[in-house]
């Protein structure tokens, strides 16, 4: 099952059963509708903010501007897209043929997957194991064929937080370089780790890296529909070739807002740490009692919003949030959903009084499923 799939099952079935629902599955921080409604009623008052622009060539200018500056990359090498969903597809429909090698990390953003077999790509995997969900360079090289084209990985690690150390990232390029392939990384993650500690984006780097990213993730704003690709050399004249020919979609109305947010991302960001300054130790808090309980394994992420902890004992993860759902209203990513079952996602960017009652009955519901399955089959 798809990752859209199950958010739509999920949807539907809440529809059909009117409950109160309890979220641990979001992946990003809640929309700022606050922020949103003061910057649109100031931008869209009379007159008409100047952000208000085509983006049909070559994007919004200004959206262009601000990512040039806040990437220190030539605004040649950003395109932009509708989100970084449409962004991979770019990437993947631009540069992959039918029988080419695609080597990607597991657990996975499933969409990495689907993709490529859309495109009847040969896929094989390297994993990024728990708890640390590192990268192993060995079986990357390991992995690696005469026919790989594209080697794709995220940073921050989607479904783990996890970050992809600079040397590490520097070792796949070098093997990007090496094997003539191309590094794609997903990093609509990344800008949570402080710039201070945050390596530079992948394409800087290199003509065989590509990075895609977006505003969705970092600050909750996936109805403005902003993402972009990163890239350089005979990589980007591909891409925009294909851009060129293929892109329609993008919103005027919603890169003008993205203009704005860039060019003003102060609020946005003070947003997003005051909310995870309080957030993260609640869900720190809660996963200590669950390891002193044998409930979990894991590692709470030092950057993110998202956390994968291992359900031990729980091999069906899928079942166990089916049954979460029905008996406590309570929603988590189910690890089968990123190619690892006994794992849940858990998002934990909440307001704090809301956070505290979803994890609190989580627990009730982890230590009920426990006593009646775990434990009885011991």
């Amino acid at each position: 099952m798809s990752y859209a799939h199950w958010i739509r099952q999920i949807i539907g079935r809440l529809r059909d059963e009117p409950r109160e629902a309890w979220s641990l599955f979001d992946s990003s921080v809640p929309e700022p509708e606050a922020l949103l409604r003061e910057l649109i009623a100031d931008a869209f008052a009379e007159p008409v903010t100047s952000r208000y622009t085509s983006a049909f060539v070559s994007g919004n200018p200004y959206t262009m501007a601000a990512l040039s500056r806040r990437y220190d990359m030539p605004r040649d090498n950003i395109l932009c897209t509708t989100g970084a969903t449409e962004g991979l597809h770019t990437i993947y429909r631009a540069l992959l043929q039918p029988g080419d090698h695609i080597l990607i990390e597991t657990p996975n953003f499933e969409l990495f997957d689907s993709l490529a077999r859309s495109h009847r790509c040969e896929i094989s995997h390297v994993a990024r194991n728990a708890p640390e969900f590192g990268i192993d360079l060995e079986a990357v090289k390991a992995a690696l064929r005469p026919t790989t084209r594209m080697v794709v990985v995220s940073n921050l690690h989607n479904p783990s937080s996890a970050v992809l150390p600079r040397a590490q990232l520097d070792a796949l390029i070098a093997l990007a370089e090496a094997h003539d392939f191309w590094l794609v990384v997903d990093e609509v993650y990344s800008d949570y780790v402080p710039e201070a500690q945050r390596s530079p984006v992948a394409a800087s780097l290199s003509d065989k890296a590509i990075t895609v990213s977006s505003l969705t993730k970092i600050y909750g704003l996936s109805t403005v529909r902003c993402g972009w690709i990163i890239a350089s050399g005979e990589t980007l004249d591909i891409l925009r070739d294909f851009n060129d020919r293929h892109a329609f979609g993008v919103s005027k109305l919603g890169h003008a807002i993205a203009a704005l947010v860039l060019e003003n991302p102060a609020p946005f960001d003070a947003y997003v740490a005051g909310l995870l300054d309080q957030a993260r130790p609640v869900f720190a808090r809660y996963h200590q009692m669950w390891e002193r309980e044998s409930l979990v394994e894991g590692q709470v992420p030092d950057h993110g919003c998202i956390a994968f902890p291992r359900l031990l004992g729980i091999a069906d993860t899928q079942a166990f949030s089916d049954w979460l759902i029905a008996h406590y209203g309570v929603i988590v990513a189910p690890g089968e959903l990123f190619s690892l079952p006994g794992h849940v996602r858990i998002g934990f960017a909440q307001p704090v009084s809301r956070l505290e009652q979803s994890l609190s009955l989580f627990t009730e519901g982890l230590r009920a499923y426990h006593a009646e399955n775990v434990r009885k089959a011991i």
